[in-house]
Order: C-alpha cells, then structure tokens, then sequence
C-alpha cells in the first residue's frame, strides 16, 4: 500500500512537470468559460450573437475541443444592468470557476466588466460594447474587444460622407456613452477632412425613450443639408417612420452608424431609408469561401440567416478557442500573453488582436441602404449595398 502510495506520488509529479502539459489544465473534463449579455433586451441583436457563439462552440468540440477538453460556456443574462453584470461575474469567476469571461453589449456594461476584469485580474474578451474607453482610457491588461471601436466605424463613416457637398450637419444620437463617442469621434474626423462644414444641431433623446416627432421637429428647425443619426433598434424605427412621414428625408443627406446590420435594417422592411450612407453587415453580397462556408453552417443549424450578432459571436467564441491553443494553458497570464498579438481566421478573414491596445482587427462593411423586390417571396427586402 505503502509503494503505491509512493508510486502515484512520483507520477502525479512527472506529470505536473511534463512539458506542453500545463498543471491548470489537467483537472476535471472541460474548460469552462463564463458569458454575460443582455438576452431579455435587444433581442434583435444577442440571440443572433448567442446562435453564433453556439454553433462556434459545436465546431470546436466537434473537432476534438483544445488541449483534449471540451469547451463549455456558462451564459448568463446581465439585463443591461452594469452592477448585474459584475456580481455575475464575480459568481462565474468564484462559484463556477470560469477561467475567462466574454461578450456583453452595452458599453456601460462593458466598461464595468473592464473594470472588473483589471481589479480581479481576470481575462475578459469583449464582444460587441464600442466604447472608445473599453480599449483607450479605461484599458488594462486583462481586457480585449472584438468589434471595431465607436472611434474605427465612425471614421469609415465620415471619410466617406466628407465627399458629398453637404455643409451643414445635424446629429441625433442616443444619451449615453457610445451615443456620445460616435458623434465626437465623427465629427472629429469629418471637420479633418472638411473644414469648410458646421455641426448647426445635436439632439441626444434618452435610450429607447425617443419621443421621434419632437427630435425631427428641432432637427427641421435647425435646416441642416446633412444628418449623423446613431440611434438604433426602436428608436430607429421611431425615427425613420417620423421622418419619412413629415418628408424630412427627401431634402438631407444621411449618414447613419450600424443601420445597415440585418438587425436594425430587416424590421423596417419596406419602411426601410433608401440611399442612406451606413456601416452594416451585407452578408447576402460577402462571397469568400469562408464566409460562404460561415453562412451555410448557420443556416443549416438555425434554418436562418445570419445577422451581425451572429457573426460576433461566432468570432468571440474562435478567439477564445485560438487563444487557448496557443496559450496551451488556463492560466490566466499565459492567456493575455497569447491573446496579445493573437491571429485566427474567421468567415471575414484573419483578425489580429493588436498587443499595443488589445483591439482586434475585425472590420466592417460601409454602403448605402436600398430597397429589393424579392420577386420570388413577393416581398420588399430592405438591403445595404457595398
């Protein structure tokens, strides 16, 4: 009994010791990884990105999982709440013991999880919140984002809107963090490229609490050539049905910040904006194999098409996976070292995570919104145009 005792001993020793054997990982049958979003709201977007996340997580362990082990994810709904989100992630990282947290989508949310992410040194692979902040002011070293920033849609935007004549610019944006950099970051870029233009109104209506005649009423009053709108989901809706019942888009130019994601863009149906100016996700027009390849996994899974959410999630959860191959350990340092300068390659092609801000390279698709008659389906189908 003696020299069995002994026996285990020397081995449990060899094999702590074993190389490319981390010690962290050879416990228990799976890697668990903790995810918060915020599934009772915009729904829209986050069951989409859960579906991505998903059928992700069903490749890899298809393909045999990392370093032997399935992956599992404990998801859990913050309900857009910032402290909600923290003490489930205080749960996740004590209670399950998670080795890593991703997703959210709010950028309150996100910067929260940021900032819990650096007081607990815990590694955090945001999915979707665009504030600057996440990456910039508030950035550490155990926080990275997936989506481009505010700041990088922003931009592509007004490079773009810099070439049309227009001089007198108004925007509309909701009342909140990411509504507040993406109008900051395109007017910085758009005076860059055109000093002669002028910002003549700024309407901020409160999150989902648009009253969309009043906003149209000041914006009209204002006489602006040009319109930087940013809200989304309802508010959205709202203020495109308002605005193309008093007429108000047929005399300016608009410019709108992620109108043209399948998630913001499908519900108008034929109420949808044609001619706008917008980031989006046209995956109907994406014909790289990959992404091809991306679209017909999800279709068969889900029998549906796949909107942004769908692609971020998916992404996320590659990264993740990426990660931990190359970090060949749980450990939390050793995963911030592999995530820094981390490359995989996704239905969009190759994403780096840049080592100097932890931000990736995923980029996005910038068009102009138009109007489809479906023949077949006898429908009209709102569409972006690359």
């Amino acid at each position: 009994m003696k020299t069995t005792k002994i026996l285990l001993a020397v081995l449990t020793v060899v094999l702590l010791v074993m190389p490319g054997v981390p010690a962290d990982v050879l416990a228990g049958d799976t890697i668990k990884i903790g995810e918060i979003n915020t599934y009772s709201k915009l729904t829209n977007f986050t069951f989409p990105y859960r579906n991505g996340w998903q059928l992700a997580l069903e490749q890899i362990n298809n393909s045999g999982g990392v370093m032997g082990k399935k992956l599992e994810v404990i998801s859990r709904d913050d309900a857009g709440k910032p402290g909600t989100a923290v003490t489930i992630a205080e749960e996740l990282v004590r209670k399950d013991k998670v080795v890593l947290l991703m997703g959210s989508f709010f950028s309150h949310v996100g910067l929260a999880m940021t900032d819990f992410a650096k007081r607990n040194r815990v590694l955090y692979v945001a999915a979707e919140p665009l504030s600057d902040a996440l990456v910039w002011a508030k950035g550490n070293r155990y926080t990275f984002r997936l989506r481009p920033s505010t700041y990088m849609q922003a931009a592509m935007l007004a490079e773009e809107a810099s070439k049309n004549p227009a001089k007198r610019w108004a925007t509309i944006a909701p009342n909140y963090a990411y509504g507040k950099d993406a109008v900051k970051s395109f007017k910085k870029v758009l005076k860059a490229q055109r000093p002669d233009v002028e910002f003549v109104a700024e309407q901020w209506p409160a999150l989902f609490k648009i009253n969309a005649g009043a906003e149209i009423q000041a914006l009209t009053d204002a006489k602006p050539e040009a319109v930087y709108n940013v809200t989304f989901g309802g508010d959205l809706a709202k203020f495109v049905r308002e605005g193309k019942l008093r007429g108000f888009f047929k005399h300016v130019f608009v410019v709108s910040l992620l109108t043209g994601e399948p998630e913001y863009l499908d519900p108008l149906k034929d109420e949808a904006p044609a001619g706008w100016l917008v980031t989006g996700y046209p995956w109907y027009d994406i014909k790289d194999q990959p992404h091809v390849k991306f679209v017909q996994a999800y279709q068969n899974k889900y029998n549906d098409y796949p909107r942004t959410g769908s692609l971020v999630g998916y992404n996320t959860m590659m990264a993740v996976a990426a990660m931990l191959k190359k970090a060949k350990s749980t450990d939390t340092e050793k995963m911030v070292d592999a995530m820094e300068g981390l490359t995989f390659n996704s239905p969009a092609g190759p994403i780096t995570f840049r080592k100097i801000d932890h931000q990736s390279t995923m980029g996005a698709w910038v068009g102009h919104t138009a109007v489809k008659n479906m023949t077949t389906a006898a429908i009209i189908f709102p569409v972006m145009r690359k």
